[in-house]
């Protein structure tokens, strides 16, 4: 399972070299895109009704859902509910998965936490003595970031065995 930003090529390059992945699109990012588009006055209830579409039990009643949606607010912003029907291959792919699972790799943010550490790293010092130097600092960078990652995913062993079953032969015992 990948879960991505949308990033183009990325889909391609990991299906190049695990043609058996499933990409899904980020759902934080999904939001964070949409509402771009929608005047703040009415930003808390448009993204209520988001919620209402990814948090839906399946696949019928999100697209049901998303539908209703568009009804209430394409008059006021056709491209943000415009955005929900153009990736709707990437973002169904969740809907095969319980809520405990769907909040385990819904979203990207730890990715991003991680790379905001890089770009820091790269705002003080912009220039390396060498490629071993930058190597080290990467290396660093990640390793303290690392640190903040104390908690474990909630209920991840019921997460695992639902993941097995779904995915045989693909975890490790």
């Amino acid at each position: 399972m990948l879960c991505s930003d949308g990033l183009s090529g990325l889909k391609e390059a990991v299906e190049a070299a695990f043609p058996e992945t499933e990409h899904q699109r980020c759902i934080v990012h999904m939001v964070r895109n949409t509402l771009k588009y929608v005047a703040h006055k009415d930003m808390k209830f448009f993204a209520k009704d988001l919620r209402s579409i990814y948090t839906a039990p399946d696949e019928k009643t999100a697209l049901k859902r998303l539908e209703e949606a568009d009804k209430k607010w394409s008059s006021h912003y056709p491209a943000a509910m415009r955005r929900w029907y153009d990736h709707w291959d990437v973002i169904t792919p969740i809907f095969k998965f319980s809520m405990g699972v769907r909040t385990a790799f819904y979203t990207t943010n730890i990715i991003e936490s991680l790379n905001a550490s890089y770009r820091r790293l790269n705002r003080q010092r912009s220039v390396f003595p060498s490629a071993q130097a930058l190597l080290k600092v990467l290396y660093l960078t990640t390793f303290e970031a690392t640190k903040k990652w104390t908690m474990p995913i909630k209920n991840w062993g019921k997460i695992r065995g639902e993941l097995a079953i779904m995915y045989p032969n693909r975890l490790p015992d």
